[in-house]
């Protein structure tokens, strides 16, 4: 049975994971990449004396996930100074440790985000939510979670100030519809552990678990055209056999029988521009509360000076939803730039733009986990990726294991 075909479609993080949980189960699992490297979602390009991760991303050093199969140290991690600096038109101020610790955030520039009720608010929901367990968070009713914070009676100001920039960059929506649980989720791992990213770019977490893999086979520019029970069938025309499958990326672009099953996912946009010297010159995010087209931004060399090998600073720019084809849109967000910053916008040498068309699943029902039943759908197809749980690094890495496991007990003698 251990020389039996598992094949893994897909080597982002929960591809990789499952490989890694077969693997220790005594599998030899051959995994189908269609690019030309691991990562997924999570890659980083070397451009120009810069290092461009696809799409803004941080790794949440309370992740359960991430600790279980990431060496930190190894990583060296560089985190971000908690709290975020507020570009609001020609004014800026920096609040310091909102979620993690509101009593003592500093008392003037957190006025003019809220009020002293939320500073207080924001310390009970932090203490309700350290002792609320994952489980807990995802049995919770859901509600959106602009209703979420009305609800429990933040003020307007720190909703529009703080809360929906900070998360639309997190959910990569406007409006703040996406789910409380995740709303609960996110504040509670900020609230206890760090945002932070691999000092070479975000890439060197699936580089590290792929490091770990031994007799794992990895076949890349082999994208699959259809999954047909146990046969495989690749875009160059090759057909294989396989006694156990992972589809570890969106499963209806290659089942036939799920199409139509999966909302459209969220996408966004990220530019990358260098300038002579960072503007914020701390390792902190900065929030546009009234951003036309930025939602968020930060100096990658602020956090790590690896980002660039050039001597320029490198900025890094969210922008959500929007029309504009790509010459307008660089020159609108360099104008924006410039209004927040008072920097010219012509010193904003563009470098790169990412569109990244998935960059988060958008689901109606939030879990932490699922039963290792829940992840079969055929006799011989499983299923991995964020999208069964919720988006983030976590639950991607967390489906991974959950495949593996679900096909490890499937050889498991029944009495």
């Amino acid at each position: 049975m251990k020389e039996d075909k598992i094949y893994i479609i897909g080597a982002g993080l929960s591809g990789l994971v499952a490989a890694l949980e077969l693997e220790k189960a005594g599998f030899s699992p051959i995994i189908l990449e269609a690019s030309d490297r691991v990562g997924g979602r999570m890659k980083t390009d070397e451009v120009e004396g810069f290092l461009l991760d696809h799409g803004f991303q941080v790794l949440n050093t309370a992740y359960p996930e991430a600790k279980r199969y990431l060496d930190f140290q190894a990583l060296n991690l560089k985190t971000f100074d908690p709290g975020a600096v507020i570009m609001d038109g020609n004014e800026s101020y920096i609040i310091t440790d909102p979620l993690r610790n509101p009593l003592k955030v500093m008392g003037m520039a957190f006025s003019k985000v809220g009020t002293l009720l939320d500073k207080i608010k924001m310390f009970s929901l932090t203490q309700e939510l350290k002792k609320k367990t994952f489980e807990e968070i995802f049995e919770t009713p859901s509600i959106p979670t602009h209703q979420y914070l009305k609800k429990y009676g933040f003020s307007d100001q720190i909703i529009t100030n703080f809360f929906n920039p900070f998360f639309r960059g997190i959910f990569l929506e406007k409006h703040l519809n996406t789910s409380s649980r995740m709303f609960e989720y996110v504040f509670k791992m900020f609230s206890i552990g760090h945002a932070a990213i691999p000092a070479k770019g975000m890439g060197e977490v699936a580089e590290m678990l792929r490091r770990q893999l031994s007799t794992t086979q990895i076949f890349f520019i082999s994208p699959v055209e259809e999954v047909q029970g146990d046969k495989i069938l690749l875009k160059n025309g090759d057909e294989l056999h396989a006694d156990r499958i992972i589809i570890a990326v969106q499963p209806d672009k290659i089942m036939k029988q799920l199409q139509g099953q999966f909302a459209s996912p969220r996408k966004v946009t990220n530019l990358y521009f260098s300038l002579q010297k960072s503007f914020l010159a701390r390792p902190m995010i900065g929030l546009l509360p009234h951003g036309k087209l930025v939602n968020n931004l930060v100096f990658m060399d602020d956090v790590s000076d690896a980002y660039s090998q050039n001597g320029r600073a490198l900025l890094s720019v969210t922008v959500l939803e929007n029309e504009l084809d790509d010459k307008e849109l660089i020159q609108q967000v360099q104008n924006e730039l410039e209004e927040v910053s008072g920097v010219k916008s012509e010193y904003f040498k563009f470098v790169h733009l990412y569109h990244i068309p998935y960059a988060l699943p958008v689901l109606d029902d939030l879990k932490y986990s699922i039963p290792i039943s829940e992840c079969q759908i055929t006799d011989q197809v499983y299923l991995a990726g964020d999208y069964l749980l919720n988006g983030s690094i976590n639950a991607a890495m967390r489906s991974g294991r959950i495949a593996a496991e679900s096909i490890i007990h499937s050889y498991m003698p029944t009495h």
